[in-house]
């Protein structure tokens, strides 16, 4: 018989995933666990393995696809299985249409066997359709063919806009009237509410470039639908975000959001500043709406091009999906600005010595097979000074109302990769030697710059650092990988001029910056910890005692 595979969840809290690439084609033979797909992850590029072993009948996503988790990715015939349903459907035919017809109807009952029987349908024809399983159903639903349908998505893929487009369209020349159609069919009616007119299927409504909302009723009525809402009885959401809310008069269990935290909604302080942005233009359209005149009207509908898209005609602008990694480090940093309060203490260290020693180990750890860098030195250091002020090592549980002090060393090592800013993490540092952390951290910054890093290797860590330096700058304001409380920057190790026993003489300095989440650890804290750093980068045979 035919097995469906929908993409699990192969990380924490995913939602979906972006095909990357197929491992497998139709009519392969696959064993069970074999990888028959790369998809990327909000954190790394994995492997999906087959569930069974089988033969590969469709492949129901596109590369480049983003499936939500749960939905049919790949249909299998089972070994032994396949004769048995070619026989039922030899039988099926010889009963006639009534029977068949049957079989359709039994067939529409899963929603995933839809999304197959779609795409079958697709691929039969003469150019291959580029329509997500979704988009297949919807076409199915509104009595599109979906392989007339002219794609507007990337690559000429077909999305829902375009569909509903084709079914409206079908509408008119029919003379059917639409607004009946919409009373008919008030589920068909609230997902092209939602969807506007292109932008994405969420719970808000598009609001156009001039404040109104997509998919007005009547352009000469004078009223603007209300922004569209959440109806939630519980909502996730930090201290300060729902005092945000209180002040803006929003109710925050009515900001939509597509975050969740531990299954549940979770609402940022952007979402809720945009909210009440939205209501307010409303308002402000509903009064203009009042007194606007026809003149107003024509240029509002001018209005209505972006300048994105209209500088895309005219320049070819190009734009980038706004997804995976890049989207997800968007959301965290996003998150952690606005819900830690940020300080940022500098400083620097004269590394003269250090920059001495690293020069004379560096061969005798490469005839061990280690390249040493300066930067297992500033682990060593900064587990040093965790160790006597623990308080940078924690985070703070906003749902207990407790600072948690970590009882391990996890750092994490902010890596530069092609698709962004990830943080690989090298635990337990503080049992470990000199080259046991340079092993380590070359390891996983070289798998996370490949795309090989397993998710379970970004997450826990418990301090982190980031070496902007490597590309020349010398002092920043990192950012807090939350929900951790500190990160240390570290900048580049330049000749500078210092005065030693009186005298004006060059040494090597390495500027720091240490950002802090203000709300845990305290400016002296911060500044304490950074010079007991210092201490030990200054005088590194420090480190051999730790």
């Amino acid at each position: 018989m035919v097995r469906e595979f929908t993409l699990p969840d192969v990380g924490e809290g995913l939602t979906e995933a972006e095909i990357v690439s197929w491992l497998v084609e139709p009519g392969d033979t696959v064993a069970e666990d074999q990888p028959v797909a790369e998809v990327e992850t909000d954190k790394a590029v994995v492997e999906v393995p087959a569930p069974v072993d089988g033969t590969v009948r469709e492949l129901l996503a596109e590369p480049g696809e983003v499936v939500p988790v749960g939905t049919v990715m790949v249909t299998f015939d089972v070994e032994g299985e396949a004769d048995a349903d070619a026989d039922a459907d030899a039988e099926g035919e010889g009963e006639g249409e009534g029977a068949g017809a049957d079989t359709a109807g039994a067939t529409e009952a899963s929603d995933a066997a839809d999304s197959a029987a779609d795409t079958a349908d697709a691929d039969s024809t003469d150019v291959r359709t580029f329509a997500s399983p979704t988009t297949r159903r919807l076409a199915r639903e509104l009595g599109v063919d979906i392989g007339a349908v002219d794609g507007s998505g990337p690559g000429g893929r077909i999305t829902d806009a375009d569909v509903r487009a084709a079914a409206e369209g079908s509408d008119d020349e029919a003379g059917v009237d639409r607004a009946a159609d919409a009373d008919a069919d008030p589920a068909t009616d609230d997902a092209d509410s939602a969807a506007g007119e292109g932008g994405p299927t969420s719970a808000t409504r598009r609001i156009d470039d001039d404040g109104s909302f997509g998919n007005r009723a009547d352009e000469g009525a004078p009223t603007v639908e209300p922004p569209g809402s959440a109806d939630r009885d519980r909502t996730l959401a930090a201290p300060a975000t729902r005092k945000r809310a209180e002040e803006a008069g929003v109710d925050i269990d009515a900001v939509p959001t597509d975050r969740t935290e531990d299954g549940e909604a979770f609402v940022t302080p952007a979402e809720v500043d945009a909210y009440a942005e939205t209501q307010q233009r409303a308002q402000a359209a509903d009064a203009e709406a009042l007194s606007a005149d026809s003149a107003d009207g024509a240029a509002a509908d001018a209005a209505d091009q972006s300048p994105a898209t209209a500088g895309d005609a005219a320049g070819g602008d190009e734009r980038i999906p706004y997804r995976g990694v890049r989207r997800t480090i968007g959301e965290r940093m996003e998150r952690s600005k606005y819900t830690a309060p940020h300080a940022t203490h500098h400083d620097e260290a004269d590394v003269t010595d250090l920059v001495d020693i690293r020069n004379r180990l560096k061969g005798r750890a490469a005839e061990r097979g280690s390249s040493l860098s300066y930067l297992p030195f500033v682990v060593k250091a900064v587990v040093a000074g965790l160790e006597q002020y623990p308080i940078l090592n924690s985070h703070l549980d906003e749902d207990s109302e407790e600072i948690v002090l970590r009882g391990d060393y996890h750092i994490g090592i902010a890596t530069a990769t092609d698709a962004g800013l990830v943080v690989p993490v090298l635990e337990r540092a503080g049992e470990k030697s000199l080259l046991e952390i340079a092993d380590g951290m070359n390891d996983l910054v070289e798998r996370a710059r490949d795309r090989s890093i397993a998710p379970e290797e970004m997450r826990g860590g418990t301090f982190s650092v980031t070496n902007f330096g490597a590309i020349g700058g010398e002092y920043a304001t990192p950012i807090v990988n939350y929900p951790e409380t500190a990160i240390l920057g570290l900048g580049e190790i330049k000749e500078k001029p210092r005065v030693v026993n009186g005298d004006v003489v060059p040494r090597k300095v390495l500027p720091l910056s240490l950002s802090i989440d203000h709300r845990v650890v305290d400016g002296a804290d911060a500044a304490r910890f950074t010079n007991t750093v210092i201490e030990y980068l200054e005088s590194p045979e420090l480190l051999l005692l730790e």
